[in-house]
């Protein structure tokens, strides 16, 4: 059981200086005034929490450009100074491995991906990036002992329960396989788990266009198309992981059949492969997705009207999405956000047309910062904040 303390005031100091460190912890860099609204306290007590913190060497200010403001004088940014200690971020990919280290500031210190076909050879892929972590450590410097968890995260659902993938469709050689459970015993850390789509609200929530928004949505196009939901600054899961699952959303009960047993899914209509299968036609075996986005980019009205079309049928499933939750932003990544205004403006008038009023006349519809590292950098953000957990328990 978590130690309580003894209710002493000195108890109550140290558990609130600990939850200055863990906003850092967890934004990387963050004012006073930031602070006090991510822990509840006044700004008087964390004023003086923060000079005492400075005192002993833990935190320090950060130069914040002029650019960096919305206006007048810039706030004084804090930053933790112990840069020993750092976390590790994984991301399982369809094809590939990604791992990166990074110090409690954010900072990335190292990275590296391998191709691999992770949805068949899983065994395999835990054990590449186990040794994948070494090396980034080694190149970063970082000593395994200074290492305070790890972030994982799948291209699935995830019952976290049980730390396992949560669908056979999707990760067939994944199946029953304690994923949390095999990396624990491999990187001997603590390990947090995650499905792809939420990493990438995780990402966004801490560096991107999700910071300092409490209540969005962020939806994921790709191969597959996932939400990741964030609630009052947390993760929306679910009571076995498939919240936000709305590529799966029946928008045509006679349409066709998806590889999760339904028919007239999203994801048959709208993601990278019901795109690339409806323009193909004339442009070979080897188009892809990117090729596809390039070709609009340039023009061809093939590649924009496939486009135009799915970011349409993807209004649809976010409308509802926005109707249940009412979300301040939806904030739209994956591969096909790279396709911008050709994608994003048919969506938006899809929402506004299926939403009700209350809840599209307000909402803001923004691309996403990242693209390519969303689920890397969201492994590391959701090591950040299991260390940040832990912390608060003890």
């Amino acid at each position: 059981m978590a130690n309580r303390g003894d209710g002493t005031l000195a108890w109550l100091r140290d558990r609130n200086r600990q939850r200055v460190i863990g906003v850092l912890r967890e934004q990387g860099r963050a004012s006073q005034a930031e602070i006090a609204r991510a822990t509840g306290l006044s700004r008087t007590t964390v004023s003086t929490l923060v000079a005492e913190l400075k005192a002993s060497g833990r935190i320090s200010d950060v130069d914040v450009k002029a650019s960096d403001s919305r206006g007048g004088r810039p706030a004084v940014q804090l930053v933790l100074q112990d840069s020993s200690q750092a976390v590790v971020g994984i991301d399982f990919g369809h094809s590939h491995v990604q791992v990166a280290v990074a110090d409690l500031a954010h900072n990335v210190l190292a990275e590296a991906q391998c191709d691999l076909d992770v949805n068949r050879r899983a065994i395999e892929s835990l054990d590449t990036s186990a040794r994948m972590v070494g090396e980034v450590l080694a190149r970063a410097g970082v000593e395994r002992r200074n290492v305070i968890g790890a972030g994982i995260g799948i291209p699935g659902p995830v019952d976290r329960a049980r730390g396992t993938a949560g669908s056979a469709t999707i990760l067939p050689d994944w199946v029953g396989l304690r994923i949390a459970t095999e990396m624990q015993v491999r990187l001997g850390l603590p390990v947090q788990i995650e499905n792809d789509a939420n990493l990438g609200a995780l990402a966004e929530l801490t560096w991107g266009a999700g910071r300092h928004c409490s209540n969005f949505a962020y939806v994921k196009a790709a191969t597959g198309i996932g939400a990741g939901i964030v609630i009052d600054g947390w993760l929306l899961r679910g009571a076995s992981g498939t919240a936000g699952e709305i590529g799966h959303t029946t928008l045509d009960e006679d349409g066709a059949l998806c590889y999760c047993g339904n028919r007239g899914c999203l994801e048959t209509v709208a993601s990278g492969p019901a795109i690339i299968q409806l323009v193909g036609r004339g442009w070979g075996d080897n188009l892809s997705l990117p090729r596809v986005i390039e070709l609009a980019a340039e023009g061809d009205l093939r590649c924009q009207r496939a486009i135009s079309d799915a970011g349409r049928e993807i209004g649809v499933a976010v409308a509802g999405l926005c109707n249940l939750i009412n979300p301040e932003r939806v904030i739209v990544g994956g591969l096909l956000s790279r396709a911008g205004e050709v994608l994003l403006r048919p969506l938006r008038e899809s929402i506004r047309r299926h939403a009700v009023q209350a809840a599209a006349e307000r909402l803001e519809v923004l691309p996403a910062v990242f693209v390519e590292r969303a689920e890397l950098l969201g492994s590391v953000a959701l090591a950040l904040r299991g260390s940040r957990a832990r912390m608060a328990e003890r």
